[in-house]
């Protein structure tokens, strides 16, 4: 009797299981990490209200205290790269959420525009770290193929913080004040360190590691340099490439994060008991976005398409899908906003989960975290200046419309700059 046939699928199921998923729960760290990195960081976005009556704050002055969390953030992203390049993601990831994580709780001594400033300067150096770490944690745990839905997984805890900052801070503060939204939030994240510390280690120092999936994790060619120099990644195109892409939709996420509440509060007339649904909704359509953003190039990888076709075609619906956002504030009907805005901050996420993997696409994993590091400061720079605009815009004409124009744009044009730049996606040679 002829033996019976095994579907594809059945192998491949197989395969999977036998390799192993360990690299997964390092994914499952990094995304927990950055839930926890995004609560800290909008905390203050959903106090903007509260606080801008309680202290007095104009438009420019909420500008001008996340202008100097950006500033931080962008001289601390570019430190960092260098730092988990140095010493690994293991140890720069942990010092960079400690630093984080202090800062935050820092905020709820505040009782001037300087002691914010301070505070969110300080959040800024420890969250500078946070992509770096990341993305260089995914350059030593998963292949090209799998990087980049790797990823936009972990990247989607940003969605899931900014989820849950409206269910848990308005909550917070109802029952305890404004201080204890960062004094709760920051002393039940600080119970993730020592796990991280704990788990993670390079492929090569995981016991629990099945010698199949450190195969599958190391399938790529090996890098031909350990150690790399600043300048020769200043003089790649593909550096400035990456640096370019952050620069132009960098800041229309920090606008989203920092304004989106105000937003709804002045156009739609919502408060901290009511813009936690609308806003719960359009960072859940975020979470789908980065998922499927990162899933769709890896899955047109694996059907044949090269690196470069995949990423830039995915990034190019992307792109395309982020236009109508121009017509946000237009919109007299919540829902009809969320779902516009919705939209937006999905393909912002498809096109960031991309654009991500660029640095582990084409340069060594050593100058991984450096040249995210430089592409992360460039785009801070971006956001400082997207802060700027906020403000004066708000302050001057009263709408969110021309800020939403901005944002519409900005990702045809990174994805037109990252072309120019870099034609093909090809591995760099330092």
């Amino acid at each position: 009797m002829a033996a019976e046939s095994v579907p594809a699928n059945d192998h491949a199921a197989a395969k999977a299981a036998a390799m192993g998923r360990y690299r997964w729960v390092i994914v499952s760290l990094l995304l927990a990490a950055m839930v926890i990195n995004y609560v800290d960081r909008q905390t203050i976005g959903f106090l903007k209200g509260d606080l801008s009556k309680q202290f007095g704050w104009s438009e420019g002055d909420y500008a001008d205290i996340i202008f100097w969390f950006q500033a931080a953030y962008a001289v601390s992203y570019l430190v960092f790269g260098r730092v988990v390049d140095r010493i690994g993601a293991r140890f720069g990831f942990g010092l960079a959420f400690l630093i984080w994580q202090l800062a935050h709780m820092s905020n709820a001594f505040a009782r001037s525009m300087g002691g914010f400033i301070g505070a969110r300067i300080a959040l800024g150096i420890g969250e500078g770290g946070a992509f770096p770490g990341g993305i260089k944690a995914m350059a030593e745990w998963f292949p090209k193929s799998e990087r980049a839905f790797a990823t936009g997984v972990f990247n989607a805890g940003t969605n899931i913080g900014a989820i849950v900052t409206p269910l848990i801070i308005p909550a917070i503060v109802l029952a305890w004040g404004w201080q204890a939204a960062f004094i709760v939030t920051g002393l039940g994240g600080l119970l993730w360190l020592p796990i991280w510390l704990l788990i993670y280690r390079t492929p090569r120092q995981t016991k629990a590691l099945s010698a199949a999936e450190l195969a599958h994790i190391e399938s790529d060619p090996p890098d031909p340099v350990e150690k790399i120099a600043w300048l020769p990644l200043l003089r790649k195109r593909e550096t400035w490439a990456y640096a370019a892409g952050k620069f132009l939709i960098d800041p229309i996420w920090w606008m989203f994060l920092f304004w989106l509440p105000d937003f709804m509060q002045k156009r739609h007339g919502l408060d901290l008991k009511t813009f936690g649904p609308p806003i719960v909704v359009i960072y859940l359509v975020s979470d789908v976005g980065s998922v499927v953003g990162g899933w769709a190039s890896s899955r047109l990888i694996k059907r044949g398409w090269s690196l470069n076709a995949a990423r830039k075609a995915t990034m190019l619906g992307c792109a395309l899908l982020a236009t109508p956002v121009a017509f946000a504030a237009m919109a007299d009907n919540l829902w009809l906003a969320v779902a516009i805005i919705g939209l937006a901050t999905a393909a912002h996420q498809g096109f960031s989960a991309n654009l991500y993997a660029l640095p582990g696409d084409v340069f060594p994993r050593a100058a991984v975290g450096s040249v995210a590091g430089i592409g992360g400061m460039v785009g801070a720079i971006g956001g400082m200046a997207m802060s700027k605009y906020a403000g004066f815009v708000l302050d001057k004409l009263g709408t969110y419309t021309p800020i939403f124009v901005v944002a519409a744009s900005a990702y045809l044009l990174a994805l037109a700059a990252i072309q120019l730049l870099t034609p093909r996606m090809e591995p760099v040679k330092l």
